[in-house]
């Protein structure tokens, strides 16, 4: 019995540092909105130059590897759907099928993987080093707020650089899966079309939207926080850059297995079912 009990505050524990450490995040969220607007001690064009270059970085140059990952996700989901649903008569359905995965759960969750592998981890040590060599500190006597400054760019060019890496992850899948699919596997390629845009709901949009939106914030902000969280030692720089990434592969997963279980829960009850 003790030891039942045990095991119950030490998750009751775990529970709470979860909730406060998300609380403190999404503080850090307000508050580098709320400086970025008020505080105008380095410009607005000093900004946009920080959310340019992270664009840059987060989204251009992972485009080749999200190209290479998209066409190889998609060639190996058209090819199993396509002839699974061959064999049992259901041809039709493939682009039902693609949606669900490649569309509404694989696009988001591997983009946000690929962007926590790398520009997470570039982000969390950059902040770091900053902090370790007193950076931050240079910034703040200046007059700069640092939340406007390295946060906020960060998060915007994250956000808009998750979004259209998502966006161009489903596009390489959809389409450069099926050429390669195409050489294995005969299917018209009017038939393929004409499924996925039969397939295609303006709630799809909203749900893609939803995922790659929040996934780029919890990426970039997390990765800020734990970057931020240094306090003098540049020993210290790696344990929270590791630290970074888990926290943001927990936090990415269970957000987006969260929208995924409301949203077809939420099908459900316009079906009747529940």
């Amino acid at each position: 019995m003790s030891f039942f009990l045990e095991q119950v505050d030490s998750l009751g524990r775990v529970v709470t540092k979860n909730i406060e450490y998300t609380l403190r995040v999404l503080l850090m969220v307000y508050l580098s909105i709320r400086a970025a607007i008020v505080d105008q001690a380095q410009g607005m064009r000093t900004i946009f130059g920080v959310v340019s270059a992270q664009i840059y970085f987060t989204g251009w140059q992972a485009m080749p590897l999200i190209s290479v990952l998209a066409i190889a996700a998609g060639g190996v989901v058209i090819l199993q759907s396509s002839s699974n649903l061959t064999l049992l008569g259901g041809t039709e359905m493939i682009g039902n099928l693609l949606v669900v995965i490649i569309v509404r759960e694989l696009g988001p969750l591997l983009t946000a993987l690929v962007v926590i592998a790398r520009s997470g981890t570039a982000v969390a040590s950059e902040v770091g080093n900053m902090r370790a060599n007193r950076e931050i500190e240079a910034l703040e006597s200046l007059g700069i707020n640092p939340l406007s400054f390295i946060v906020f760019p960060r998060i915007i060019g994250g956000v808009i650089s998750v979004v259209c890496l998502s966006l161009y992850f489903i596009l390489i899948a959809l389409l450069g899966g099926f050429v390669v699919t195409k050489l294995l596997h005969d299917m018209p390629f009017n038939f393929y079309v004409d499924s996925l845009t039969r397939a295609v709901a303006a709630e799809d949009l909203g749900l893609f939207l939803l995922k790659n939106s929040f996934s780029g914030m919890i990426i970039f902000v997390v990765s800020c926080y734990q970057g931020l969280s240094v306090k003098r030692s540049p020993t210290e720089v790696p344990i929270v850059t590791t630290q970074a990434v888990v926290k943001s592969i927990i936090y990415v997963i269970v957000f987006n297995l969260s929208v995924t279980t409301l949203f077809y829960l939420n099908q459900l009850v316009k079906l009747g079912v529940l």
